[in-house]
């Protein structure tokens, strides 16, 4: 018998009394959001637009780690 399909009460099988989604309050998720947003950011730009003559670091060190991500998703590199 399934430990976790049963009751403690005789071992009949318990069904949740209400299915409905518990609700996820906007000011819990909005903080991560936020995050999750500025990071996705930070990587579009080092993806797109670190290219070397408008850099913020000297060399190219970025433009090359990321050139074959550039290529993969379009962006014009040479």
């Amino acid at each position: 018998m399934n430990p976790l399909a049963a009751s403690a009460h005789g071992g009949a099988a318990v069904s949740p009394a209400n299915d409905a989604p518990i609700p996820i309050p906007v000011r819990d998720v909005l903080p991560w959001a936020i995050f999750i947003g500025l990071i996705l950011l930070i990587a579009i730009y080092f993806v797109g637009a670190e290219q070397g003559a408008t850099s913020i670091f000297s060399g190219t060190y970025i433009h090359e780690f990321v050139h074959d991500g550039r290529h993969l998703l379009g962006f014009p590199c040479h």
